[in-house]
């Protein structure tokens, strides 16, 4: 009797041993995760398919470089809103190729914002929301509105929805979109030059031309002329008028 209880001592302990053990194989069987590796954003614009004229822009610009050499040490992240190859196709004949290096520069910079933005975040936003492009408050800047779950995002030249998220997770946020974001202040209405002031005439109407010098004299000479002619016609018959006195006075 006295060996009872300690056989099931035995036994308990027993099983304990084989419980932690079969645990630990468990743990030791499941895969560990891997650890998460910096944000290629490449990648992510070539998994999406249709991007081939961003990726494009961005490797010209050197903006690909820079964004990605940036995520791996902001503290806000950023927001990148990739226009599709058909948004571009879309744009008027050489409005791409009319942009110097500079102006395409700010093209591209001017989809990315220096801020992580959920799509919730951007219902909540305020408006204009800065871009990488921005040199001053209010310049450079998206404008955001929508209900639910539908965003649209505006520049002040165009307006399209956010179709599409590509990626939305800190640090990088990658949105489609159907158009190209053109900028207010490379593609707003130019102000119209001022038109040239009309030429002057040449001629003064109060003064006569030449032409008219060569025509016929005043009104004003004329009527001194018939003064003079009539003045003369009556000395002359003052004088015939004494000549035939005269001869009367010797007849």
């Amino acid at each position: 009797m006295a060996s009872t209880p300690l056989t099931l001592i035995l036994l308990l302990t027993l099983a304990t041993l084989l419980s932690l053990q079969a645990q630990a194989q468990a743990q030791a069987q499941a895969p560990a995760p891997s650890p998460s590796g910096p944000v290629n954003l490449t990648a992510i614009l070539e998994k999406g398919g249709q991007f081939t004229t961003l990726i494009r822009l961005l490797k010209e610009t050197q903006q690909l470089t820079q964004i990605q050499s940036q995520l791996n040490s902001t503290s806000q992240g950023f927001t990148l809103f990739a226009p599709t190859d058909n948004a571009f196709m879309n744009l008027k004949s050489g409005a791409l190729n009319d942009l110097n290096d500079t102006q395409k520069v700010k093209l591209v910079l001017y989809h990315v914002t220096p801020k992580y933005y959920s799509l919730s975040d951007l219902l909540t936003v305020s408006n204009p929301v800065r871009t990488q492009a921005s040199e001053g408050e209010g310049t450079w800047g998206l404008n955001f509105a929508g209900q639910g779950q539908q965003v649209n995002v505006s520049t002040g030249v165009v307006e399209t929805p956010i179709n599409n998220a590509l990626r939305q997770k800190f640090p990088l946020a990658v949105y489609q979109v159907d158009k190209v974001l053109l900028p207010l202040e490379l593609f707003g209405a130019k102000s119209p030059s001022s038109a040239p002031s009309p030429k002057s005439s040449k001629t003064n109407p109060d003064i006569p031309s030449i032409a008219k010098a060569g025509g016929a004299p005043s009104p004003s000479g004329s009527g001194k002329d018939n003064s003079a002619a009539a003045g003369r016609n009556v000395g002359f018959g003052v004088i015939v008028g004494l000549g035939v006195i005269c001869m009367g006075a010797l007849s």
